[in-house]
């Protein structure tokens, strides 16, 4: 299939962006890198009449270093934060999971602020970000607000954007969490979207675990932490006594998916394996 008739726009800025969703409402959307979007668009789930491109957008890009955080653009691709040593050096975990996501196509044309506001619940951005404490940062016609990571994703492909609203840019902390981090998944073979995927961020004070954040994404219809894992590190050294009795019942008290890739059960038991494997690499 293809799109339905649809008024392309490309805005010279943000400003004019936001102006266009504004004008044209719940009839119009924000094309990106176009990896989520588009797939909606020909499969006809949705049939906006206008569509405003702020894939060319270069105030939406880049990669800064702050004194104490790291601003990534909505509009930076998969492929750059692979390549970053900025996070490489702080948080470890972007990069691994950005050179997971897709192809070399869809990363080099995907972008974090799509994938984050699409909210597809086997995408990897949503957990590694929940892992790193992260801040959305979103902007409307009265200014700039910030979200936790913790309130941003509210269900199935829900999120806290509100009408009118575009994300402009994800703010990671640097704490001692991610500059220990990793994240790991099960994947499908075709698309490489994730069945399980496991983000894991530590801190430690000598042997002891001082505390830890650990998500999954894949296993409920939202992404989500797992305190019982977080609770059960700290206070204690991070071995594999520790890793593996913490990790017994991950994703307990979840309503775990099952679909034809796998079932709730199968989900569950990588949930585990997963989580051992992210903090066994730490």
């Amino acid at each position: 299939m293809i799109p339905s008739k649809l008024t392309y726009h490309r805005p010279g800025n943000v400003n004019e962006a936001i102006e266009m969703l504004q004008n044209y409402g719940d009839d119009c959307k924000i094309l990106a890198g176009g990896h989520s979007l588009i797939p909606v668009l020909k499969l006809r789930l949705n049939d906006p009449e206008h569509l405003v491109d702020i894939s060319g957008l270069e105030e939406l890009k880049g990669i800064k270093d702050n004194e104490k955080s790291i601003t990534i653009g909505a509009g930076t691709t998969h492929a750059e934060i692979a390549d970053s040593d900025l996070l490489r050096q702080h948080a470890p975990m972007m990069p691994a999971a950005a050179a997971t996501i897709g192809d070399r196509q869809v990363r080099n044309f995907g972008t974090i602020g799509g994938s984050i506001a699409h909210a597809d619940p086997a995408a990897d951005w949503p957990a590694v970000l929940l892992a790193a404490d992260a801040n959305v940062v979103i902007k409307n016609a009265n200014g700039t607000r910030e979200v936790d990571i913790d309130q941003f994703f509210q269900g199935l492909f829900m999120t806290a954007l509100k009408e009118g609203e575009i994300i402009v840019a994800i703010r990671i902390p640097k704490t001692a969490f991610n500059r220990r981090s990793t994240y790991v998944k099960f994947h499908q073979p075709a698309s490489r979207f994730a069945i399980v995927g496991c983000a894991a961020a530590v801190a430690t004070d000598g042997d002891t675990v001082t505390g830890a954040r650990v998500a999954f994404n894949g296993v409920s219809s939202k992404p989500f932490r797992d305190t019982g894992i977080e609770k059960a590190l700290k206070g204690n050294a991070l071995n594999a006594d520790t890793i593996a009795a913490a990790t017994a019942n991950a994703a307990d008290g979840v309503s775990i998916m099952s679909d034809h890739f796998a079932s709730e059960a199968y989900r569950k038991h990588l949930a585990g394996v997963y989580a051992r494997r992210a903090l066994s690499s730490l």
